[in-house]
């Protein structure tokens, strides 16, 4: 057996169809292609028609082609099962030659494939593999909306209606998630998605913590406790290690450990050189790592410039709602109240929007070979504008805003300012204003803003938003359909028993593509806002374990619903995000430790302005880095102490592999011993002359090996008698006796 991957329950095993039906016919399929062409009939598209099947048929997929309604046409892709089995054996060997399963593989491919089950995820990824790899690599090298393929739009699999109702059933009336459970989502969806849940399900539960402690310090502690800013920081600490050796065991359980070492290169990859790969032996296409480095090193400027745009966005907003809301005391100021929120909420997207295109532009020309390389250089960029937009506001509050208002202020009175300046004398100083008030309450009500109700707008956005925008479109196409019919245009005609199923296929051909990094990077920002600010508001933790058990189940109903069906990707992480996560731990330790340090006793304006600008301050950030570096390494020394489950069955499989090579080679000797004893055998009984030789022999042989053990026994007593003389020449002579030791 290849590799010894567990046997699903009869809940997960497939039947072999994309889609299942009570009522009507299906068509048999692995995946979907939605190819666009002219409606004019252009001989250009008939040509990438035929391109389109003759590349999915030369690399062993049947296809069958519909109406695909408004300019398109629907194919169902299917591996026919004699092709399956190879394309199945081809990729576990390949996987066992890069170490991801340690198990030698079966010379009969279809008696590996009978022994092991075939989980949806891996059918479907070699399905897709086939079609978007490259033809040196044995695809058929199509990429959707890309060179000759641009008018392949969608490549994706069909939901599973039967499977999406059983998994919704289950997970509605459980709080915690198995092991057993997150597996039945990476035998459906893929490693890449079941690394979110296991994460999610992870960090949930390692919320309780922090939410049990919290609600104490809301009631009982004092105001930015040190107790409590300690908790958090040392367990955002042990969660992020813990994590890191969680990734480890269930890369390990679900035979995905080191994949990343066998991943395929970029259609989009463009190499200047090829050489001999070192391991393989294989001529492989590689780009210089200089020139990729000194590509690199655009990204410095482009975070200043990124930083600096978005800081001065948010900061000019931010300035204008303090003038307005208590500075300002003129008319409208009712209205004139939500003019910096209409005003973030225009630029801000639009402004993000347009850096993320250079963001994704400057990842392009970097380089990558492979799509895991290129989507994590992707994700640093843009993560950087998270941080911006998401923490930036509230750090201008906590260290502008309330030590430095008074300050201010003055500077904030446009009119004012104008009037000292062209009316007044230019030389006199402008005053601090005394009839500004530092309102104490704004940095916890925006904590509490990121802790409830951005969280709630969170859910509706990504549920509650896709599901009203479909069924929208929904109706918008069907009105659009009996419009066409009255109007005798072109409308699809489809059979009567396909009718229901190709209309299915159609609705889900039009969903949004599902991201998994979209998820991931909105746990990671609230991560990063329950260990800078919990300190603020110690309800936060309570906040975000509520929010992320509905954020559990509304995920799972966003994936069934109100996206495409994911394509199952193999992953052993959850990608840069475990490094982000404790970047944002360390930022987390040290802005505790200043809030506390600015916070903590009396904390208005004056008071606060002082601690700001003593010398404790900056103490109190050096000491809670160096605090922070001390403690992860000992967390990190203390996990690493632990027994990992999924290093260890690593380690056992590795050593069954070599004992099994071993018992074969020793085996094969015994039988080698075995033989060699028969021919002597057959030789003594040839005559006495030649027993009587061998006998001799032996006899000889057995006097030499007397001799020698005498011998030896001989020069040990020899050795041992002339040593202790040597020893009693050099002691006094007085009280020695001399004595001879014997070994009889």
């Amino acid at each position: 057996m290849l590799c010894n991957r567990r046997r699903p329950s009869s809940s997960t095993s497939w039947t072999g169809t994309a889609s299942l039906s009570a009522m009507g016919r299906t068509i048999d399929a692995d995946i979907v292609v939605r190819f666009k062409y002219d409606s004019k009939g252009t001989t250009k598209s008939e040509a990438r028609f035929e391109k389109l099947v003759q590349s999915l048929h030369d690399v062993g997929l049947s296809v069958e082609a519909r109406d695909g309604d408004n300019g398109s046409i629907i194919l169902f892709v299917k591996l026919e099962e004699k092709d399956l089995v190879d394309a199945v054996y081809n990729s576990r060997v390949q996987d066992w030659l890069y170490g991801v399963c340690h198990t030698a593989p079966e010379q009969d491919a279809q008696a590996m494939l009978d022994s092991t089950v075939l989980t949806q995820a891996e059918r479907l990824r070699i399905v897709y593999n086939l079609i978007t790899r490259s033809p040196d690599k044995g695809g058929a090298g199509i990429t959707p909306k890309s060179g000759d393929w641009e008018d392949v739009d969608a490549v994706l699999p069909l939901h599973d209606q039967e499977f999406n109702k059983r998994w919704l059933k289950e997970w509605s009336t459980k709080y915690f998630l198995s092991v057993e459970e997150l597996t039945k989502i990476r035998d459906h969806y893929g490693e890449k998605i079941a690394f979110y849940f296991a994460f999610l399900q992870s960090y949930f539960t390692f919320l309780l913590l922090p939410a049990i402690v919290g609600t104490i310090a809301y009631f009982l502690f004092p105001s930015f406790s040190i107790l409590f800013g300690v908790i958090c920081c040392l367990w955002s600490i042990i969660f992020v290690e813990y994590w890191t050796l969680q990734e480890v065991d269930l890369a390990v359980q679900w035979k995905v450990h080191g994949v990343s070492s066998i991943q395929h290169v970029r259609p989009e990859f463009k190499p200047d050189n090829e050489r001999e790969d070192i391991i393989t032996g294989n001529k492989i296409k590689v780009f210089s790592p200089y020139k990729r480095l000194a590509r690199q090193a655009l990204q410095v400027p482009f975070a200043l410039v990124a930083g600096f745009a978005l800081g001065l966005l948010i900061s000019l907003c931010f300035g204008i709602e303090i003038f307005i809301s208590e500075v300002y005391d003129g008319p409208f100021k009712r209205i004139l109240v939500y003019l910096p929120t209409g005003l973030l909420a225009t630029l801000e997207p639009s402004l993000t929007g347009i850096l993320e295109k250079f963001a994704s532009r400057l990842t392009d020309y970097e380089n990558y070979p492979t799509a895991d390389s290129h989507e994590a250089a992707e994700i640093q960029k843009t993560f950087l504008f998270n941080l911006i937009t998401g923490y930036l506001p509230v750090f201008l509050t906590a260290f502008v805003y309330i030590p430095f208002g008074p300050l201010i202020a003055p500077y904030l009175d446009v009119v004012d300012l104008l009037a000292h300046k062209y009316v007044n004398d230019p030389l006199k100083p402008i005053q601090p204003s005394m009839s500004f008030q530092i309102d104490q309450w704004r940095l916890q009500q925006e904590v509490i803003y990121f802790g409830i109700t951005a969280q709630i707008i969170d859910q509706i956005f990504e549920v509650v938003v896709p599901y009203v925008k479909h069924k929208w479109v929904s109706h918008r196409k069907s009105q659009s359909t009996k419009f066409a019919a009255k109007k005798s245009m072109h409308i699809v005609n489809d059979p009567m028993y396909e009718s229901a199923f190709l209309t299915r296929v159609r609705n889900e051909i039009e969903l949004e593509e599902y991201d998994v990094n979209t998820d991931l990077r909105e746990m990671c920002m609230q991560f990063g806002y329950l260990t800078n600010f919990s300190i603020v508001w110690p309800l936060t933790p309570l906040c975000f374990l509520i929010n992320n058990w509905i954020e559990l189940r509304s995920d799972a109903v966003k994936i069934c619903y109100d996206m495409r069906r994911p394509i199952p990707h193999r992953s052993d992480t959850i990608g840069p995000w475990l490094s982000n996560l404790g970047f944002l731990t360390g930022l987390g330790s040290i802005n505790t430790a200043a809030l506390i340090f600015l916070f903590s006793g009396n904390n208005d304006s004056d008071a606060v302005m002082g601690r700001v600008k003593s010398w404790g301050f900056l103490a109190t950030i050096i000491f809670s880095e160096q605090l922070y570096f001390g403690l992860r390494s000992f967390v990190r020394y203390g996990v690493l102490q632990l027994e990992s489950k999924g290093l260890l069955q690593e380690r056992r499989a590795q050593f069954l592999a070599r004992k099994g090579f071993l018992d074969e080679v020793m085996k094969a000797r015994g039988k080698r011993v075995e033989q060699t004893s028969k021919t002597i055998s057959r030789a003594r009984s040839n005559g006495k002359k030649r027993n009587s030789k061998v006998s001799k022999l032996a006899e000889c042989s057995d006097s030499r090996e007397a001799d020698g053990s005498l011998d030896r026994r001989k020069g040990l007593e020899q050795a041992l008698n002339m040593g202790l003389d040597i020893m009693r020449q050099q002691a006094p002579e007085v009280g020695v006796k001399r004595r001879t030791t014997a070994f009889f």
